[in-house]
């Protein structure tokens, strides 16, 4: 049996030819960039050539606008931490309901300890954002707006260029955490008003452990880690030469099969969803059809457990998720799905599938294959299933 890996949302295999860049700056080039000798200077020119590789992804104006974190979670804290300090009598933070816990559970630390202001913002059924809502909450309190690209879960595409906009209107930052849209959509900041933009190398076929935070210049930026002078001050701590590297390869890459992100990655996802829906009842998509990412399907079977559905799929050597890895262990449904008003009966059996530009059709013709028989099996011993009421089975909002 091959096993099919359908959980690129949560991490990416590191593409070999990202490994075999990054393997010379462990045993080889291994100087300290900031060492004033040819060791160091040879790390710092590679780095250098990594940071444009980046910039040339995000469609930055200047390379020195990248600064590298550990991660997305180092960026978002790093963001909206930094908004805090610069933005002088403004108390309040602006974010949505769906945030990754990255942002959710910072604000929520930020409102209990320092007495911030947060307002969470809704979405409808399809996952999109309240947009008068969120303009009835920016103000001349707001320091930082903090919305997502693209949801984790129902791979949404929020209008970022659009909200960024709005904050600026009344002298607030904006920040987006652009983890799951960096390497799958087209992103040009140079010609954007976002401020600060997240990201992370192992979400691209990258390695972990390595992300930035794009800080548009002229952003007043405080950092967040303290120390020596690396990054233009802006980041304390000897700068992580392999991963730096390891990301600036996955970001040319990125930008090489953006065309297949979209096209062919993209009809790989349609055709498993087609397939589901018309092989499976009581199932539906959610998120927004015609406005998400191009490799994020989230289907819901409704009336049994998506732990016990990933459970069987692993046995059938399938790996996806029951919305995102970073909140797994919970018996409580997503929190993006309850934002959403979905159906507890449907929330709890949701099941993202992330492909990425490595999945092929064998795959989806193997999900397609042993779906329709898991879920069989589990709402046999469903009670729940059995006791339901078919004149209410009509929440649908996607496909409707």
């Amino acid at each position: 049996m091959i096993p099919v890996y359908l959980d690129n949302n949560a991490t990416t295999r590191t593409d070999p030819s990202v490994v075999e860049a990054m393997l010379p700056f462990f045993v080889e080039q291994f100087g300290n960039a900031s060492s004033m000798h040819a060791f160091g200077a040879e790390v710092g020119t590679a780095l250098g050539k990594a940071r444009k590789q980046l910039q040339a992804l995000l469609g930055a104006e200047f390379d020195h606008e990248i600064v590298y974190t550990s991660g997305g979670t180092e960026a978002d804290n790093a963001a909206i931490l930094s908004a805090l300090e610069t933005q002088t009598g403004r108390d309040e933070i602006i974010t949505s309901a769906v945030e990754h816990p990255a942002i959710l559970s910072l604000v929520a630390h930020l409102e209990k300890t320092r007495g911030i202001t947060v307002h969470t913002i809704g979405v409808d059924a399809r996952g999109r954002l309240d947009i008068e809502a969120y303009r009835k909450a920016l103000g001349p309190k707001t320091a930082i707006v903090s919305i997502m690209w693209a949801n984790n879960e129902t791979g949404t595409i929020f209008p970022v260029e659009q909200l960024a906009g709005l904050a600026h209107e009344t002298g607030a930052l904006f920040h987006t955490d652009a983890v799951q849209a960096v390497g799958k959509i087209p992103i040009d900041l140079s010609a954007s008003e976002i401020d600060m933009l997240s990201l992370s190398g192992h979400k691209l076929h990258g390695p972990k452990g390595i992300g930035a935070l794009y800080v548009r210049k002229g952003v007043r930026f405080r950092p967040l880690i303290r120390g020596g002078h690396q990054e233009r001050g802006r980041r304390a701590g000897t700068e992580n030469a392999p991963g730096i590297i390891g990301l600036g390869r996955a970001a040319e890459l990125a930008l090489e099969y953006m065309s297949d992100e979209q096209t062919r990655v993209a009809a790989l996802r349609d055709r498993l969803e087609q397939g589901l829906l018309q092989r499976i009842g009581a199932s539906f998509v959610t998120g927004d059809p015609d406005n998400r990412l191009p490799n994020t399907a989230n289907v819901a079977f409704e009336y049994i457990e998506g732990e016990a559905i990933l459970l069987l799929m692993n046995r059938d050597g399938i790996a996806a998720s029951s919305g995102s890895a970073c909140t797994s262990g919970s018996l409580e449904p997503s929190h993006v799905l309850r934002a959403m008003n979905v159906p507890y009966t449907a929330a709890h059996g949701a099941i993202r599938f992330s492909f990425s530009r490595e999945n092929r059709d064998a795959d989806v013709d193997h999900v397609l294959e042993a779906m329709p028989p898991i879920i069989e099996k589990l709402r046999e011993m469903s009670p729940f299933w059995r006791e339901r009421d078919v004149r209410t089975d009509a929440f649908n909002p996607t496909y409707a």
